[in-house]
Protein backbone atom coordinates (compact mmCIF):
# COMPACT_ATOMS: atom_id res chain seq x y z
CA UNK A 1 0.00 0.00 0.00
CA UNK A 2 2.82 2.63 0.83
CA UNK A 3 4.64 1.76 -2.57
CA UNK A 4 1.18 2.87 -4.66
CA UNK A 5 0.84 6.07 -2.26
CA UNK A 6 4.68 7.00 -3.35
CA UNK A 7 3.79 6.45 -7.13
CA UNK A 8 0.69 8.23 -6.44
CA UNK A 9 2.24 11.13 -4.98
CA UNK A 10 5.21 10.82 -7.54
CA UNK A 11 3.11 11.24 -10.49
CA UNK A 12 0.89 14.50 -9.07
CA UNK A 13 4.61 16.03 -8.43
CA UNK A 14 5.64 15.32 -11.57
CA UNK A 15 2.59 16.53 -13.28
CA UNK A 16 2.95 19.78 -11.19
CA UNK A 17 6.41 20.48 -11.82
CA UNK A 18 5.56 19.52 -15.96
CA UNK A 19 2.78 22.02 -15.32
CA UNK A 20 4.57 25.18 -14.26
CA UNK A 21 7.81 24.44 -16.48
CA UNK A 22 5.18 24.82 -19.45
CA UNK A 23 3.55 27.92 -18.38
CA UNK A 24 5.04 30.79 -20.81
CA UNK A 25 6.89 33.48 -19.24
CA UNK A 26 4.77 36.33 -20.50
CA UNK A 27 1.24 33.99 -20.30
CA UNK A 28 -0.93 36.44 -18.86
CA UNK A 29 0.00 38.99 -22.23
CA UNK A 30 -0.75 36.30 -24.60
CA UNK A 31 -3.98 35.79 -23.26
CA UNK A 32 -5.32 39.32 -23.58
CA UNK A 33 -4.00 39.79 -26.72
CA UNK A 34 -6.01 36.86 -27.91
CA UNK A 35 -7.88 37.09 -31.32
CA UNK A 36 -10.59 35.22 -29.67
CA UNK A 37 -11.16 37.65 -26.84
CA UNK A 38 -11.38 40.74 -28.86
CA UNK A 39 -14.26 39.21 -30.77
CA UNK A 40 -15.93 38.12 -27.41
CA UNK A 41 -19.44 39.52 -26.92
CA UNK A 42 -20.38 38.34 -23.03
CA UNK A 43 -23.95 36.86 -23.23
CA UNK A 44 -26.57 39.91 -22.31
CA UNK A 45 -24.58 42.09 -24.64
CA UNK A 46 -25.33 42.36 -28.02
CA UNK A 47 -23.00 42.98 -31.12
CA UNK A 48 -21.83 46.35 -32.89
CA UNK A 49 -23.07 45.06 -36.33
CA UNK A 50 -25.09 42.62 -38.12
CA UNK A 51 -23.78 40.65 -41.24
CA UNK A 52 -26.72 39.59 -43.78
CA UNK A 53 -25.94 36.84 -45.73
CA UNK A 54 -27.97 35.58 -48.92
CA UNK A 55 -28.47 31.72 -48.65
CA UNK A 56 -28.02 31.26 -52.51
CA UNK A 57 -30.45 28.26 -53.15
CA UNK A 58 -31.31 27.64 -50.02
CA UNK A 59 -34.22 30.63 -50.49
CA UNK A 60 -33.08 32.21 -47.09
CA UNK A 61 -30.95 34.83 -45.48
CA UNK A 62 -28.87 34.21 -42.38
CA UNK A 63 -28.15 36.99 -39.67
CA UNK A 64 -24.70 37.19 -38.21
CA UNK A 65 -23.53 39.22 -35.30
CA UNK A 66 -20.12 40.88 -35.71
CA UNK A 67 -17.56 41.00 -33.91
CA UNK A 68 -18.83 37.36 -32.20
CA UNK A 69 -19.54 35.69 -35.40
CA UNK A 70 -22.42 34.30 -33.92
CA UNK A 71 -25.61 32.88 -36.20
CA UNK A 72 -28.11 34.83 -34.50
CA UNK A 73 -31.26 33.87 -37.43
CA UNK A 74 -31.81 32.39 -40.06
CA UNK A 75 -34.75 34.14 -42.32
CA UNK A 76 -37.10 31.96 -44.67
CA UNK A 77 -37.56 33.99 -47.31
CA UNK A 78 -38.18 32.11 -50.56
CA UNK A 79 -38.15 28.28 -49.13
CA UNK A 80 -40.46 26.93 -46.80
CA UNK A 81 -39.11 26.83 -43.24
CA UNK A 82 -40.89 24.02 -40.87
CA UNK A 83 -39.40 24.65 -38.36
CA UNK A 84 -40.70 28.39 -38.12
CA UNK A 85 -43.95 27.37 -40.21
CA UNK A 86 -43.06 29.44 -42.70
CA UNK A 87 -44.58 28.82 -46.28
CA UNK A 88 -47.56 26.52 -43.92
CA UNK A 89 -49.33 29.56 -42.67
CA UNK A 90 -52.14 31.49 -44.10
CA UNK A 91 -49.65 34.51 -43.81
CA UNK A 92 -46.72 33.37 -45.51
CA UNK A 93 -47.89 30.55 -47.71
CA UNK A 94 -49.33 33.06 -50.36
CA UNK A 95 -46.05 35.05 -50.49
CA UNK A 96 -44.84 32.22 -51.93
CA UNK A 97 -47.51 31.57 -55.05
CA UNK A 98 -46.13 33.18 -58.13
CA UNK A 99 -47.62 33.72 -61.60
CA UNK A 100 -45.95 29.93 -62.59
CA UNK A 101 -48.08 28.57 -59.27
CA UNK A 102 -46.41 27.95 -55.76
CA UNK A 103 -42.61 28.04 -55.81
CA UNK A 104 -41.15 27.20 -52.41
CA UNK A 105 -37.43 27.97 -53.43
CA UNK A 106 -35.41 29.92 -55.07
CA UNK A 107 -31.72 31.39 -55.42
CA UNK A 108 -31.46 34.32 -53.02
CA UNK A 109 -28.98 37.02 -53.69
CA UNK A 110 -27.55 40.25 -52.76
CA UNK A 111 -29.00 41.87 -49.72
CA UNK A 112 -29.79 45.69 -49.89
CA UNK A 113 -30.67 47.82 -46.47
CA UNK A 114 -33.16 50.36 -46.46
CA UNK A 115 -31.95 54.10 -46.37
CA UNK A 116 -33.15 57.00 -45.37
CA UNK A 117 -31.25 60.36 -47.15
CA UNK A 118 -28.74 58.14 -48.59
CA UNK A 119 -27.84 56.84 -44.87
CA UNK A 120 -28.61 52.88 -43.99
CA UNK A 121 -31.72 53.35 -41.64
CA UNK A 122 -32.23 49.97 -40.28
CA UNK A 123 -35.81 49.23 -41.21
CA UNK A 124 -35.82 47.11 -43.87
CA UNK A 125 -33.43 44.75 -45.65
CA UNK A 126 -34.48 43.89 -49.61
CA UNK A 127 -33.32 40.39 -51.50
CA UNK A 128 -33.56 38.90 -54.83
CA UNK A 129 -34.70 35.30 -56.04
CA UNK A 130 -32.93 34.70 -59.01
CA UNK A 131 -35.24 31.57 -60.49
CA UNK A 132 -37.97 33.47 -60.57
CA UNK A 133 -37.64 37.17 -60.90
CA UNK A 134 -38.95 38.12 -57.20
CA UNK A 135 -37.83 40.68 -54.23
CA UNK A 136 -38.21 40.09 -50.92
CA UNK A 137 -38.60 42.31 -47.97
CA UNK A 138 -37.48 41.52 -44.65
CA UNK A 139 -38.60 43.88 -41.63
CA UNK A 140 -35.92 44.17 -39.18
CA UNK A 141 -37.99 44.91 -36.55
CA UNK A 142 -39.50 41.14 -36.44
CA UNK A 143 -36.56 39.72 -38.42
CA UNK A 144 -39.37 38.34 -40.39
CA UNK A 145 -40.14 38.32 -44.08
CA UNK A 146 -42.96 41.19 -44.69
CA UNK A 147 -43.75 41.20 -48.58
CA UNK A 148 -42.38 39.23 -51.48
CA UNK A 149 -43.49 40.44 -55.25
CA UNK A 150 -42.81 39.22 -58.99
CA UNK A 151 -41.01 41.45 -61.16
CA UNK A 152 -43.20 41.21 -64.42
CA UNK A 153 -41.08 40.91 -67.78
CA UNK A 154 -38.02 40.22 -66.00
CA UNK A 155 -36.11 36.66 -66.18
CA UNK A 156 -33.16 35.43 -63.97
CA UNK A 157 -33.57 38.85 -61.36
CA UNK A 158 -30.01 38.56 -60.74
CA UNK A 159 -29.03 42.46 -60.27
CA UNK A 160 -30.65 43.38 -57.75
CA UNK A 161 -31.80 45.08 -55.38
CA UNK A 162 -30.46 48.11 -54.96
CA UNK A 163 -32.92 51.21 -53.18
CA UNK A 164 -32.80 54.98 -53.76
CA UNK A 165 -31.86 57.20 -51.20
CA UNK A 166 -35.33 56.98 -49.20
CA UNK A 167 -36.36 53.73 -50.36
CA UNK A 168 -39.02 55.32 -52.50
CA UNK A 169 -37.95 52.71 -55.55
CA UNK A 170 -36.09 49.23 -55.19
CA UNK A 171 -34.73 48.60 -58.39
CA UNK A 172 -34.09 45.84 -60.40
CA UNK A 173 -32.21 44.30 -63.25
CA UNK A 174 -32.93 40.85 -65.26
CA UNK A 175 -30.06 38.71 -66.14
CA UNK A 176 -31.99 37.42 -69.17
CA UNK A 177 -33.50 39.17 -72.35
CA UNK A 178 -37.14 38.44 -72.55
CA UNK A 179 -39.98 39.63 -74.86
CA UNK A 180 -41.49 42.23 -72.90
CA UNK A 181 -44.84 43.38 -72.89
CA UNK A 182 -45.57 39.50 -74.31
CA UNK A 183 -49.63 38.79 -74.58
CA UNK A 184 -48.87 36.71 -77.17
CA UNK A 185 -47.97 33.35 -76.36
CA UNK A 186 -44.25 31.43 -77.27
CA UNK A 187 -42.07 33.90 -79.38
CA UNK A 188 -39.95 31.67 -81.27
CA UNK A 189 -36.32 32.04 -80.04
CA UNK A 190 -35.18 33.09 -83.73
CA UNK A 191 -36.45 36.12 -83.07
CA UNK A 192 -34.08 36.84 -80.66
CA UNK A 193 -32.67 39.89 -81.87
CA UNK A 194 -35.63 42.04 -82.37
CA UNK A 195 -38.00 40.26 -79.81
CA UNK A 196 -35.97 39.92 -76.55
CA UNK A 197 -34.84 42.70 -74.62
CA UNK A 198 -33.12 43.35 -70.82
CA UNK A 199 -34.96 45.01 -68.39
Amino acid sequence: MKTLNFKITALCVIISITNYSCKPKNASSAISSDAAEKSYVAPGTHDKFYNFVSGGFSGQLSVYGLPSGRLLRVIPVFSVDPEKGYGYSEESKPMLNTSHGFIPWDDAHHPELSQTNGEIDGKWVFINGNNTPRIARIDLRTFRTAEIIELPNSAGNHSSPFTTENFEYVVSGTRFAVPPDNTNGDISISSYKENFKGT
